[in-house]
């Protein structure tokens, strides 16, 4: 467990830091041993075969709760006149499936509930964003828990796990659908063509590594997107309630602000699950084009 922040420094890294569990290195006082890290250092020490084990338990959390609710609407859906919730449900998946509709050339059943998923499930893990940020890391600190992030969308392993699995997807439905070669033949033979054969095969490594560039960017700016819009709004909470302990007139400053930021961040929430959403029905799409 870590010491309660005393400086302003300390207060904001005592936020920024997940609960990780790990390997501790060799030079550490508990070398070779497993256990939760007590600072960034022993978190950054880690290495790669470490769990932040905040963000997988509020995302899978918040997973559950998002299925929960909506099989619940559906398991009381009447056919005559809909209470609240069935018509939010209702009007959430007439938005997806206009969206789907508008975006989505082709006929693929996975794409709609893909995207109605993707849509909620960020949205909620956004949603945590504007719990005031002191609540649940105080009631982590009574547990004798040092840290707890309760955002998941601020962690880039969050965000790049998302954006990796609909990258998979991406190179799934690229060679199923245009086949092994159709998709070799998309990123070595364009964007540059000729009829004359040797120039074109002087023209496939420009091809292949612009278009190599141009598929990795697609996971790394989802994930990249996403975790840097919630991380600054994130650091902008906490920024915030640091004015909380520098008297009266502040502290009320403070509210104001924090009141007009989440207002304005319920904005920010909502379209970063937007654009998350219709760019992953966009590269499907486009990995759905067969290979001309």
């Amino acid at each position: 467990m870590s010491a309660a922040p005393e400086t302003s420094a300390e207060y904001i890294k005592h936020h920024l830091t997940n609960l990780t569990f790990g390997k501790f290195p060799e030079g550490h006082e508990h070398a070779g041993h497993w256990g939760f890290a007590h600072s960034m250092q022993d978190a950054a020490s880690f290495g790669f075969w470490s769990v932040n084990v905040d963000s997988m338990l509020f995302s899978i959390a918040l997973g559950l709760f998002f299925i929960w609710i909506f099989r619940k609407a559906a398991k009381t859906a009447t056919a005559g006149v809909p209470g609240s919730w069935q018509n939010f449900v209702e009007w959430v998946i007439e938005f997806i499936d206009d969206s789907v509709r508008g975006s989505f050339s082709g006929k693929n059943m996975l794409v709609a509930p893909l995207a109605l998923t993707i849509f909620m499930w960020i949205f909620f893990m956004n949603l945590m964003d504007l719990i005031p940020v002191d609540w649940f890391p105080a009631v982590a600190g009574l547990l004798g828990v040092g840290h707890l992030k309760i955002v998941p969308s601020t962690d880039p392993n969050i965000t790049f796990g998302l954006s990796l699995s609909v990258f998979a997807l991406v190179l799934f439905y690229s060679v199923k659908i245009k086949g092994p070669g159709g998709f070799a033949g998309e990123l070595t033979l364009m964007p540059f063509q000729t009829n004359n054969k040797i120039v074109q095969a002087l023209f496939i490594p420009v091809n292949f590594l612009l278009e190599g560039v141009t598929l990795i960017s697609k996971p790394v700016s989802l994930s990249l997107r996403l975790f840097g819009n919630m991380y600054a709004g994130e650091m902008i909470f906490i920024l915030i309630a640091l004015m909380y302990g520098g008297g009266v007139v502040l502290g009320a400053f403070g509210g104001l602000l924090q009141l007009g930021w989440a207002i304005f961040h319920i904005l920010i929430i909502t379209l970063q699950a937007f654009i998350f959403m219709t760019l992953t029905i966009v590269y499907l799409d486009m990995a759905s084009q067969e290979h001309h």
